[in-house]
């Protein structure tokens, strides 16, 4: 069978164009959709699906996280595109092995975020299934008619940064995973970060009205392959320096008890959902400056030049091509 991605692409090639398909401004192979309703609005939009013992299980997440989880990831969507989300809908297939309070506190865990994001929880679909529980949500969102943030903007010259730390969430997965209840409370922040992840949805709006058209891509598969959507669309190379990669203080502290390098997980762990971008010299000095004003942490890791949708990793003055290896849903 082929991977997600190859499936995907081979999915979206067999499509034919219907009436109204001029409306469609961005379409899909991006983080998100985006269509026009009219001349002075467009709609944003995303879907993501969660499937048990693929993405979350009981032993490692309550269903509040789930929850909670399931729109964040949804969220970082829209913010990778400068959006600002509005509404959702919500598709569950229950198991019998739910309990209508388990799938209660799945709502309250969405419900929760969504109140704290302003978006509005507007209808969906519940069935039954026999199999594993499977939660589908699609957001939709607003943005201003020809602004949304793409991965085909990157230009050479430009500098590659991210925000917040990278490997976070996937160091508390390894946490849930495998380590004592001990463990997880002396690294709090670890498990918060796999469990409640929050889409850095201001940032992205700044970006998209900074007028600099930055390159955009949320981390969801991990640095590495995100890094590859945007060198690919983009039809250039990205110059990583893994030595300018954010990791926090928790991270490596944990990585260093268990003799691990927390590079690892910034590159392939994946579901940080900060944001990996572009932009141009004079829009990374406008961007310091205000993310020091909002308290937000972003952090250059490298830059852009010509080239064919590369990435490569830098060292010591000696450049490798790196590996992907981030999350793949049909990976055996």
């Amino acid at each position: 069978m082929q991977d997600e991605f190859e499936l995907i692409q081979s999915l979206l090639s067999e499509r034919v164009d219907v009436e109204g398909s001029h409306t469609i401004e961005v379409d899909a192979g991006d983080d998100a959709a985006v269509f026009l309703p009219s001349p002075s609005l467009s709609i944003v939009t995303a879907c993501d699906t969660m499937v048990e013992n693929v993405h979350f299980t009981k032993e490692t997440m309550r269903p509040f996280d789930i929850g909670w989880k399931l729109l964040a990831s949804n969220l970082s969507d829209l913010a990778a595109m400068g959006g600002v989300g509005k509404y959702i809908l919500l598709s569950i297939a229950i198991p019998p092995t739910w309990s209508e309070t388990e799938m209660i506190g799945i709502y309250e865990g969405i419900n929760d975020l969504a109140r704290k994001e302003q978006v509005r929880l507007i209808g969906g679909d519940t069935v039954s299934t026999s199999g594993e529980l499977i939660l589908t949500l699609t957001i939709l969102g607003e943005i201003p008619p020809g602004k949304a943030l793409l991965r085909s903007s990157a230009m050479p010259g430009d500098l590659v940064f991210v925000t917040g730390h990278l490997g976070d969430a996937a160091a508390g997965l390894h946490i849930l995973l495998s380590q004592s209840e001990t463990y997880q409370a002396a690294f709090p922040v670890l498990v918060e970060a796999h469990k409640r992840p929050r889409a850095q949805l201001q940032i992205g709006e700044w970006l998209l009205h900074s007028g600099y058209r930055p390159a955009c891509d949320d981390v969801s598969d991990g640095l590495a392959r995100e890094a590859y959507e945007i060198a690919e669309a983009s039809h250039v190379k990205l110059v990583i320096q893994p030595e300018w990669i954010p990791i926090s203080t928790a991270c490596q502290t944990y990585a260093s008890r268990i003799q691990y390098n927390p590079i690892e997980w910034a590159l392939n762990g994946g579901e940080d959902y900060q944001l990996l971008g572009t932009i141009s010299p004079a829009g990374w000095k406008e961007l310091q400056q205000k993310a020091i004003a909002c308290g937000w942490k972003v952090t250059q890791i490298g830059y852009v030049e010509p080239g064919t949708g590369t990435v490569e990793m830098e060292v010591s003055g000696k450049r490798r091509e790196l590996q992907t290896k981030g999350y793949n849903h049909f990976a055996k």
